[in-house]
């Protein structure tokens, strides 16, 4: 192995854009870094040392190529996942391999939804009321029990997709199996809609003590506009909650994750601001995507979570005061919705690739792709980062560059 003998080795089980600023920061602190994907052209391989082609999903094959990798070809001594919502494939791998990681009872009950309410009611831990639907009489007659408006999801999926916000002009058959579709298990719930301002919460908790740096307000303006389907246009920090509301979501959020087992390790939160106090929607035990913790943390508060992820999974030490704010200043994200058809061309984007306050500016479009209507998250065209002296600073400029770029569109022919 030659020089490359004492480094320590690191898998990330996730080879998209999102990984990218992780990757980097991982081969900054001088790891030799292994990425996992089925893609092979997933874009962390360009800046990999080496890669794996295995499908994130699948947990078994995963763990017989990575413990193939670690037996004959270099010892892993760390895995992680960044922006893809793989828990159980990279706890699997880190007990097949003997590495630091969460409990894989942990990561399965991050992967059902179902499961994590149910505990979530054992523990005490206040959530929204829920369901499980077996059939489309079964969602007709809790309807008719509990009325509108509801949120019809898949118990075993992500980004957003097969989620529903039903209401009465919502055709119910059509519901159903629209969301049981996205489900691998096929099993879907229904759960009461919140009103309330909604958050994303990050948090690293280290031995049972937790640490939430990461906390935006989340941007849910195109309810109406993409109804019955919720979908997120972005967000913003530093929150306009108070500082007691804010300590009153983070804590439940932590007292979730740790309900779940999640004793040292990452837990991304889904919470709502109800008029009857914070309520947990999901704990998911990986780092989120969005460039929320690869940038807008670090960017809005001065806080390296990647890096402290990436100790975490090493079963290295982190410092308490590495995972606390430094500063609190205006970061917002926002993304483009344009019109579905075939992309003609994409107008003014570079007039604002050399402002100081663009952090970020992407697209996952380009000319001659399809831009199918929205119906999850997978579906937006692209997104921009600002940062500014103030939170309504940061917002007013994403909102400029969203009005400001043009992508242009033309309806399919039938």
């Amino acid at each position: 192995m030659g020089e490359n003998s004492l480094q320590k080795t690191l898998l990330i089980i996730s080879g998209g854009a999102e990984a990218v600023p992780g990757i980097e920061r991982a081969r900054g602190m001088g790891l030799y870094v292994v990425v996992s994907d089925i893609n092979p052209k997933a874009p962390a391989f360009a800046l990999a040392d080496d890669h794996i082609i295995a499908s994130t999903y699948d947990v078994e094959d995963t763990v017989a190529a990575a413990l193939h990798y670690h037996k004959t070809v270099r010892p892993i001594d760390g895995v992680m996942c960044i922006a893809s919502d793989v828990p159980l494939t990279v706890a699997s791998v880190a007990h097949a391999l003997g590495l630091p990681g969460i409990t894989i009872e942990a990561a399965r009950l991050a992967g059902d939804k179902l499961a994590m309410k149910e505990l979530f009611v054992e523990k005490g831990i206040s959530i929204p009321w829920f369901c499980r639907v077996d059939s489309v009489a079964d969602l007709r007659r809790i309807l008719s029990e509990r009325g509108f408006p509801v949120v019809l999801k898949p118990v075993d999926s992500r980004g957003a997709r097969g989620v529903l916000r039903l209401t009465e002009s919502v055709d119910l058959d059509w519901a159903y199996e629209h969301s049981v579709s996205f489900s691998p298990s096929g099993r879907v719930m229904v759960e009461e809609y919140l009103e309330g301002p909604q958050i994303s919460t990050e948090s690293a908790i280290i031995n049972g003590r937790a640490f939430t740096p990461g906390f935006s307000d989340r941007n849910y303006e195109f309810l109406d506009r993409f109804a019955p389907y919720i979908i997120e246009n972005g967000g913003h920090q530093p929150s306009v909650l108070t500082a007691e509301q804010q300590n009153s979501v983070s804590g439940l959020a932590e007292q979730a994750a740790l309900a779940m087992g999640i004793t040292t390790g990452i837990a991304k939160g889904d919470m709502v601001l109800t008029k009857d106090g914070p309520k947990v929607i999901e704990i998911a035990a990986r780092l989120s995507g969005g460039w929320f913790s690869t940038d807008q943390i670090p960017l809005a508060t001065g806080v390296d979570l990647i890096s402290a992820a990436i100790k975490i999974a090493l079963g290295e030490q982190v410092l308490e005061e590495d995972l606390i704010p430094r500063y609190q200043k205006g970061v917002a994200i926002r993304y483009f919705f344009p019109e579905p058809g075939r992309v003609v061309r994409i107008e003014n984007a570079e007039q604002f690739r050399d402002r100081s306050w663009v952090h970020k500016l992407g697209f996952f479009v380009k000319p001659g792709d399809i831009v199918e209507p929205v119906t999850n998250h997978t579906k937006r065209a692209g997104f921009v980062i600002t940062s500014g002296e103030t939170r309504d600073q940061a917002i007013e400029r994403a909102e400029q560059v969203v009005e400001s770029i043009k992508i242009e569109t033309v309806p399919m022919k039938c």
